[in-house]
């Protein structure tokens, strides 16, 4: 039996050996990967798909994030960035902290992503004249100092330092100023939603007692609404944070601001509605245009680039700079 299936399987071979090279060629261009991350115009997602308020007003249009595509390259697409205007980066140009790894970028682009969605919560909801009550702020490690002396890690939420309930960035100011220089600190924290302990050493940065350790505010708040985020693992950043906002606010309100139209953004949110700058905004005006948006919004910073790759490519889209979520608004409603 196995002499059969051995005969037939050479005869197959020296039948079809051409075919057979062909297909290895084929699959080896396809699954080889060159040492270059490719960046490329992505599309729009509708806000809809990932927020629910209660009691909320219905909308016609609709308010749509911008993204940006990335693979890394295999031969037969880098040969295909020259023909569609993609950017290429060597991947050795990427540079990490020694301490750093993908892990912690995909953990730190969560925490931007939850403060994004923190800070779009509350400047809609005082703009809309909703009560939102602010209880504590909640302090979750960004980034650790590579010369830093500690067990903690990304993600990590700060609860105590010693025996002293943190509530806010300042509270951690004034509890530091307790110790001396060099002290080692216990650290209750909160980790994968499970309570533990943690230490650090009180360093002199700039003249200054830090823990070498990089914080992030987000909040614990009560609404008058409630309001549910519901965003898929491989999204993360901050740059979504003005298009939910103005998502939030909508639904919050009984006038409509979209009036039917499709309207995509990008820009990062503060709580006070500010809006600020963010990366890859090339793809992104590539990605409203792909998407067929009506209005564009960008930040004041990114304004520029915006209008550059507009006109060199020759889109038909209305690109908008704003500083605000208010003057953002206030557009839509003219």
């Amino acid at each position: 039996m196995f002499v059969k299936i051995y005969d037939r399987v050479i005869k197959f071979i020296k039948e079809e050996y051409k075919f057979l090279i062909v297909l290895f060629l084929i699959l080896f261009l396809g699954l080889f990967r060159l040492p270059y991350n490719l960046y490329m115009g992505g599309g729009l997602i509708d806000i809809k798909d990932r927020m629910n308020i209660e009691k909320e007003y219905e909308e016609k249009g609709s308010f749509n994030m911008t993204y940006v595509k990335s693979s890394q390259a295999t031969i037969p697409t880098y040969l295909l960035s020259y023909i569609f205007d993609w950017e290429r980066e060597s991947i050795n140009n990427i540079k990490l902290d020694e301490n750093d790894n993908a892990k912690n970028i995909w953990k730190r682009d969560q925490i931007y992503l939850k403060e994004a969605n923190d800070n779009a919560i509350i400047s809609a909801y005082n703009l809309a004249g909703e009560s939102i009550t602010i209880k504590k702020e909640l302090l979750e490690v960004l980034y650790i100092d590579k010369d830093s002396d500690t067990d903690l890690e990304i993600g990590d939420t700060i609860i105590k330092i010693g025996n002293i309930e943190i509530n806010s960035y300042n509270e951690m100011k004034e509890v530091l100023n307790n110790y001396q220089y060099n002290d080692r600190i216990e650290v209750t924290l909160l980790r994968n939603d499970k309570e533990q302990k943690g230490y650090f050493i009180v360093r002199n940065i700039e003249g200054e007692k830090k823990a070498g350790i990089y914080l992030v505010k987000l909040y614990e708040y009560d609404l008058s609404k409630k309001v549910s985020l519901n965003f898929p693992n491989k999204e993360g950043g901050p740059s979504g944070g003005l298009m939910l906002s103005l998502a939030i606010y909508n639904r919050l309100t009984s006038f409509d601001i979209t009036k039917g139209r499709k309207i995509a953004g990008t820009g990062t949110i503060d709580k006070d509605g500010n809006v600020g700058e963010i990366g890859g905004v090339k793809y992104k005006v590539m990605g409203a245009q792909n998407g067929h948006a009506d209005v564009f919004f960008v930040p004041v910073a990114n304004y520029e680039e915006a209008i550059k790759v507009k006109n060199e490519k020759g889109y038909d889209l209305n690109i908008v700079k704003v500083k605000t979520i208010s003057e953002a608004i206030d557009y839509l409603r003219r």
